[in-house]
């Protein structure tokens, strides 16, 4: 009641501040000052106005202002502190850099907060933007999804239709793709494109660049018998889609997803450019290509080397914290999609399938609950999402349909993340997991066992 009140105090005291300040402008002689200790309270544009012969009475009136705002400002939520608490612990035993952060439940923003440097001396902001990685391919089976709800094709439909020269194009299926057991070797795991990136991460891989190195190799087995992770799918089926579409896949996806989900800061590129203002990235993955002895430090900025390689040609996108959580809400709720699609693609159809081969290790494993693949999406336990890690970036987008909760986190990491070798860790993936079982603690996202 007594924060009320001050509130509504603050609001009158204010109110006679500005008409005092108007009838001045207008009796007399003006200059403009510079305020700065306001900056917090009101928009840089924002000009006061001071009347020289009242100079006495506005100055006490500014001295007042700070007060007003202060007053106004409502302490952060017992859910926000310990959100907070959680990432602030994960930015000192993860070693990361920095974190952009944001919560929903239902309409209720829980937080939306930047911690740390995006460079050095440099805030990270809730503004900033940074790469998203394969959650282009969620937008991707989405887009996919529409043509089946259109009866423009159907999951079960071959891609000898549109790309007959691929190997077993007459068995591997759209569905294939976009769940990935199409069985296609991954060019990203090949020695011959890791050391053209580690060479040129500047690069653009172009779409028969890339499909030539995987093709390079044998495919891991008939299509449809396991489970194996592989760009190589999404970049094939982005290609069957702009096929399907008569269109560009970028302009599609804007057409079609982008544009009708609300995301307005979610852009593609095929260069490494970047709007502003950019969450700047750093890594070590190139500490052993380019024989670097673990006793040295290396440590280089990553935030412009090309990521097109993991995306089909037209989804190497950029977004923010907002667009990730509007995301994880409309991929969630399948906004874009009919019920049978929206099963279709976060249904539980390959828990148990799946197994390891020496020929696709690691990537391919049976499909447990804490991991299984959807059309384009990962299921965790009840938790739909996708976990991105890509040049320094880490970041999640996840959704809780049951309670509406969505989380979306981006990372980067400090020197210490990386190993004598440059690996390092999806610290935002734990981030998640760690908001996650705060956030529905009798339905947290399950613990990702290692995979040995």
């Amino acid at each position: 009641m007594f924060v009320d009140s001050l509130h509504i105090f603050s609001f009158f005291l204010l109110t006679f501040a500005t008409i005092l300040l108007t009838f001045l402008m207008k009796t007399s002689r003006v200059e403009t000052r510079s305020l700065p200790a306001l900056a917090r309270c009101y928009p840089r544009s924002f000009t006061f106005y001071v009347a020289h012969p009242a100079r006495s009475i506005l100055t006490s009136s500014f001295f007042l202002l700070p007060f007003f705002c202060a007053s106004a400002v409502t302490p952060q939520s017992e859910q926000a502190s310990g959100i907070t608490a959680i990432v602030q612990k994960a930015m000192k035993t993860e070693h990361l850099r920095a974190v952009i952060v944001k919560v929903t439940q239902g309409d209720k923003v829980g937080i939306s907060q930047a911690f740390g440097e995006s460079m050095t001396g440099v805030p990270a902001t809730t503004a900033m933007h940074f790469r998203n990685g394969a959650v282009a391919f969620s937008y991707l089976a989405t887009l996919l999804l529409q043509f089946v709800d259109e009866h423009t094709v159907k999951l079960d439909d071959t891609i000898e239709r549109w790309m007959p020269d691929l190997p077993q194009a007459n068995k591997v299926t759209l569905k294939m793709l976009a769940n990935q057991t199409s069985c296609y070797p991954d060019f990203e795991t090949d020695p011959k494109f890791l050391a053209a990136f580690d060479k040129e991460p500047f690069h653009i891989f172009t779409f028969e660049e890339r499909l030539k190195i995987a093709f390079s190799r044998p495919m891991v087995s008939d299509p449809g018998t396991n489970w194996s992770y592989a760009h190589t799918n999404f970049m094939i089926l982005g290609q069957v889609l702009a096929k399907i579409g008569g269109k560009p896949l970028d302009v599609l996806l804007k057409e079609k997803v982008l544009d009708p989900m609300g995301l307005k800061n979610t852009t593609a590129s095929e260069t490494s450019e970047m709007p502003t203002p950019i969450l700047h990235a750093y890594d070590s993955e190139r500490r052993a290509a380019l024989k670097i002895p673990a006793d040295i430090p290396f440590y280089e900025e990553a935030t412009f080397f090309n990521a097109q390689w993991g995306t089909p040609m037209g989804a190497n996108e950029t977004t923010n914290i907002d667009d990730m959580i509007t995301t994880a809400v409309k991929v969630g709720t399948g906004a874009l999609i009919s019920k049978s699609s929206y099963e279709a693609m976060t249904g539980p159809h390959l828990l148990g399938f799946g197994k390891k081969q020496d020929n696709c290790a690691p990537s391919c494993f049976t499909q447990i609950n804490a991991y299984n693949y959807g059309l384009g999406i990962v299921r965790s336990g009840s938790w739909l999402l996708q976990n991105p890690l890509v040049d320094g970036y880490g970041a999640v987008e996840a959704y809780l349909p049951s309670k509406k909760i969505a989380i979306a986190v981006a990372v980067t990491f400090a020197p210490e993340a990386f190993d004598s070798q440059g690996n390092y860790a999806n610290s935002s993936d734990a981030l998640f997991r760690s908001i996650g079982t705060y956030m529905a603690p009798d339905d947290p996202p399950p613990p990702v066992p290692e995979k040995g």
